[in-house]
């Protein structure tokens, strides 16, 4: 077995890679570089192997396998990746390109996923209860996405979907998605979806931190608070009713939000099937560093 594990995140605008020992799970090297997404996808690939080729200088090893997590996921039938906001990436075979530039076994999942295995192996959840059966972890920002790591190992699905919780109506004839339904949990929840909201009741445009700063004395405010526990309740119910987490850990800028959290047992109870709430709900521990390390985590 390799002595170390390791781990891309590749994003739209940087490419990192971490390389973990495998006996202390400490990161012995870490290294960026630019995507440079724009010059297509074969410069990306070639940027890739450039950000590797630099770790092995560092280190004097070749990794034997890669967990890369991706803006998007690969489709299992297809083989070829779906769903990049990177685009040169869709429609591409990655994981079979990518093995065979980098002479490794590739393993690919999506941002949402690694964030979940990242808080699942060394984060939040890992912290509070380390012996969780089932972590739920969900990015909830631009977007709502969601990850799911069962017995430490991330759940994809037969369409390579598993977790795809933004996109489940919460609203019937509510706010049209860009995935082409109209009240999706992301068009009701998301950063963008609650400053919609806002400027809706009010008829001002605010950012979300400046709406949950005048929340003490802004009806306006207080009513997209409101409205975000009461459908996070609702939304966090239906998961916790289907997988019983034991931990759900809230990352993105809405995660940062101490309302969500306050108020999410209230919130959860009235929909969920059973008398009391266990399932604890913590922010992460990891910060920017979840999709590396979530990557690595995919061939630990």
């Amino acid at each position: 077995m390799d002595r170390y594990y390791w781990g891309v995140d590749l994003g739209g605008t940087k490419i990192e890679c971490a390389v973990i020992e495998r006996s202390t799970d400490k990161c012995v090297v870490r290294e960026r570089i630019a995507t440079e997404s724009d010059q297509g996808y074969a410069h990306i690939l070639n940027q890739i192997k450039l950000l590797i080729d630099r770790c092995v200088e560092q280190l004097g090893q070749r990794p034997i396998a890669i967990g890369f997590g991706t803006p998007g996921t690969l489709d299992p039938y297809y083989g070829v990746m779906k769903n990049c906001n990177s685009t040169a990436l869709n429609g591409k075979p990655l994981d079979k390109d990518l093995s065979q530039l980098l002479d490794a076994q590739v393993v690919l999942a999506n941002d949402a996923n690694c964030f979940a295995l990242a808080e699942a192996h060394f984060g939040a959840a890992k912290r509070v209860k380390p012996n969780a059966e089932v972590v739920f972890g969900i990015i909830m920002g631009t977007g709502v996405g969601s990850g799911i790591v069962v017995n430490g190992k991330g759940l994809y699905g037969c369409h390579g979907i598993a977790g795809e919780w933004g996109h489940n109506v919460i609203e019937p004839n509510g706010a049209l998605c860009y995935c082409g339904q109209s009240g999706c949990l992301e068009t009701v929840i998301s950063g963008k979806g609650l400053e919609r909201f806002y400027f809706e009741q009010s008829g001002v445009e605010l950012s979300l931190p400046e709406i949950v700063a005048r929340t003490a004395d802004d009806e306006h405010a207080q009513a997209t608070m409101a409205r975000m526990s009461h459908y996070f309740g609702i939304a966090a119910a239906q998961i916790i009713n289907v997988l019983d987490p034991d931990v759900i850990v809230i990352g993105g800028g809405v995660g940062n939000i101490d309302a969500l959290y306050q108020h999410a047992q209230q919130a959860i109870l009235p929909h969920l099937f059973n008398g009391e709430l266990n399932t604890q709900i913590v922010k992460p521990d990891l910060g920017d560093s979840a999709g590396v390390f979530g990557a690595a985590a995919l061939v630990k």
